[in-house]
């Protein structure tokens, strides 16, 4: 073997796709996964009176799986996700497909996030709650961007009625959502350094 094919064998995991290999064929399944895992996210939705923009479990989905995948698998998914929903795969809210009209921008900023998240895990910010937290904090900003702007020229509205409508009502769950996300990523970083160990010890 190689001194290239060493280092990349000996190469410690990013983030937490990394630990299951690095294969192109792996790569693949890893981003379909994560965006069927994203669409049946979707199908969690609960309507808020008075906006257009439904709760869904698709942001969960979205922060965990760029977190998880790191920025080039994870905005491959994200991006698989949104493609194959506008084609028309029945995996948007409420098993939709196409153009989501005032609510299209959330998607697009999914995309975003789900980048954003993976460029950050890449650089350890998935690896402590308090990193997690922030990382998870900096992907909503990223949805939130491009979501609302959208709202606002889709609806015809100001900024302010746009934030009020698909901003404020959302605040309280997203924020359950990114603790819950902040927390799973520590845990699952914790658990396979217990395996590793587990493996190395009875080497």
């Amino acid at each position: 073997m190689d001194s290239t094919a060493v280092a990349l064998v000996r190469r410690p995991p990013r983030v937490l796709a990394d630990l299951a290999g690095t294969a192109v064929l792996g790569d693949v399944l890893l981003v379909l996964a994560a965006a069927g895992f994203v669409g049946g996210l979707a199908q969690v939705v609960v309507h808020v009176p008075g906006t257009p923009v439904p709760v869904t479990g698709q942001t969960l989905g979205v922060l965990l799986a760029g977190s998880a995948l790191g920025l080039r698998r994870g905005l491959a998914a994200l991006l698989v996700y949104v493609a194959l929903g506008f084609a028309g795969l029945p995996w948007f809210v409420g098993h939709t497909a196409g153009w989501q009209g005032p609510s299209t921008g959330y998607l697009f900023g999914f995309v975003l996030a789900g980048a954003v998240c993976g460029f950050l895990a890449e650089r350890g910010g998935d690896r402590t709650m308090v990193r997690a937290v922030a990382t998870m904090m900096v992907g909503e900003v990223a949805i939130y961007l491009v979501g609302v702007v959208w709202l606002a020229v889709d609806l015809h509205v100001g900024m302010g009625k746009a934030v009020a409508l698909g901003f404020t009502p959302f605040v309280v769950g997203d924020a359950v959502k990114m603790a819950l996300a902040a927390g799973l990523l520590p845990g699952a970083w914790w658990l396979a350094g217990r395996g590793a160990a587990g493996r190395s010890h009875r080497a």
